[in-house]
């Protein structure tokens, strides 16, 4: 498939940026993971870094004085929550992290981002625990991602609701790749009830767009480089012109829309 043939988002730049599927960038991830680099650790902490960032910008210049709830899921996603939460930690924020996995039971790259923050001045709090996301200034969504929303567990859709709860009360929410239970691919909100999806303020998305982000599902849509090389993503078939020019991340315009403010 061609560039011409995607789905395309726009970029400051005016570059056209394509769209993928979840079986496409797990494709991109493979061959960065086993053949080329960056490793997964490599990229999960940009991701991190990238999600503080994008957090204390929807803090706003009071950023200092806020407070972020972090929810976090299993897996990748949750991984990159507990490591947005370190870095916003570092910067001073007050920073509670609601976890799905207590830290102790928790392996692979989950239980390594939560050794590193245990040395932050973060609170971790089991999903069972009282945490009030109406008190929080802003909400981090990293509870499934791209995982399949009919395969979440009830702790996660708890969650899910909690981030939804926080959305109605008018608190910022920050989305990570992939509000949590929306399908990546087709933009459905299939769930239990059906439609319980997160509907944030800002998605995150990482290394390209999802085809199933709307504006009507994911907010304003920024992208963020995970360092992964052109010939990278060329191998699994999807090839396009530089568009992040000095940036790390960068406002998209959906399909149809006018293109992003330009610098």
């Amino acid at each position: 498939m061609t560039i011409s043939q995607r789905m395309q988002f726009s970029a400051p730049s005016g570059e056209r940026v394509p769209a993928v599927s979840v079986a496409e960038m797990r494709e991109i991830d493979r061959i960065a993971t086993e053949d080329t680099g960056p490793s997964p650790l490599q990229t999960l902490e940009i991701a991190g870094q990238q999600a503080a960032l994008a957090a204390i910008d929807l803090l706003g210049p009071r950023w200092r004085d806020g407070r972020a709830i972090v929810l976090c899921g299993t897996g990748r996603t949750g991984a990159t929550g507990v490591c947005a939460a370190r870095h916003l930690a570092n910067r001073g924020v007050r920073v509670q992290v609601v976890t799905v996995v207590p830290p102790q039971r928790a392996d692979g790259a989950l239980g390594e981002a939560f050794l590193a923050l245990a040395e932050a001045p973060a609170r971790v709090t089991r999903w069972d625990e009282a945490f009030d996301v109406a008190a929080a200034d802003v909400v981090v969504d990293a509870i499934l991602g791209c995982e399949p929303a009919d395969e979440a567990l009830p702790v996660q859709r708890g969650l899910i609701l909690a981030a939804r709860a926080a959305a109605a009360a008018g608190v910022p929410v920050l989305s990570l790749d992939v509000p949590s239970g929306l399908d990546a691919d087709t933009g459905d909100a299939p769930g239990d009830p059906p439609g319980d999806a997160v509907r944030p303020t800002r998605t995150l998305t990482f290394g390209l767009p999802k085809r199933g982000l709307t504006r009507e599902t994911a907010g304003e849509l920024w992208l963020a480089d995970l360092g992964i090389p052109p010939g990278v993503f060329a191998r699994a078939g999807v090839a396009f012109a530089p568009f992040l020019g000095a940036a790390a991340s960068v406002l998209l315009a959906y399909p149809g829309e006018a293109m992003p403010f330009r610098d």
